[in-house]
């Protein structure tokens, strides 16, 4: 059986075709494409076919409390603090990072949320929803769930708004005497799901990364907790440890 070769941009001939050639059934065709599509390595198009994808530059999340730290950067309008960690890892790889975002307050905590942060489910929380973007496009989405008692009253209690707005958890929290000691991340792949997809751009059902990061108090109350989610295609996470000597 002669090796085939196609190259970005090519067309896939249909799966009865590939079955018929390799000696396989459609089924397995059929998954061994989705599993392709979920990783990047094909794309399919309504109407059209499957295509063997273009490649894209990964772009590197490097995940670190050394990115924590304050910053400002001048800008032409005014001096904007810089403490995102994003926006310190768009900027170490030359790139533009924006984001939108949506804050809702007094949300009911749904179950899980409050486990996470420690408080009793339907309790009220802050939640923002953030897309993130590279140099305009999509690579990562989050919704951050903050208490409600934490930060009610305080000039802090509009992530995004304010004279703290852009600041990042750490800094914010600083503003208003919570000293955070550190963070708690569990990531895990998983399946993008429609709405991921249309987000960010991807095929419903890729792969992404889903972390679910806590931030913790020195007193050892969760302060934040945040689920983010990075196509896996798109980015690649990095994870640096600093060492106390």
């Amino acid at each position: 059986m002669a090796e085939r070769v196609w190259e970005p941009g090519d067309r896939l001939p249909s799966r009865a075709q590939i079955g018929q050639e390799y000696g396989v059934g459609e089924n397995v065709v059929r998954r061994a494409q989705e599993l392709l599509i979920s990783q990047g390595v094909l794309e399919g198009r309504a109407g059209s076919g499957t295509y063997v994808a273009e490649p894209r530059e990964r772009v590197r999340v490097v995940r670190s409390s050394a990115r924590q730290r304050v910053r400002v950067v001048r800008s032409s309008a005014r001096e904007q603090p810089s403490g995102s960690p994003f926006r310190a890892d768009m900027n170490a790889v030359g790139r533009r990072g924006v984001w939108e975002s949506r804050t809702a307050a007094k949300v009911p905590a749904p179950a899980e949320i409050a486990a996470r942060l420690g408080i009793t489910e339907g309790e009220l929380c802050v939640r923002t929803t953030y897309e993130f973007l590279a140099d305009g496009k999509p690579v990562q989405l989050s919704a951050s769930w903050e208490p409600y008692d934490l930060i009610a009253g305080s000039l802090v209690v509009l992530p995004e708004g304010g004279p703290h707005a852009w600041a990042g958890v750490v800094n914010r929290m600083a503003a208003i005497g919570v000293t955070v000691s550190h963070a708690v991340e569990q990531p895990e792949p998983r399946m993008a799901t429609a709405e991921e997809a249309s987000l960010l751009g991807i095929q419903k059902a890729a792969l992404v990364t889903h972390i679910r990061r806590t931030y913790y108090s020195d007193q050892g109350r969760p302060v934040e907790t945040a689920d983010i989610v990075v196509p896996a295609a798109h980015c690649e996470i990095v994870y640096e440890i600093p060492i106390n000597r």
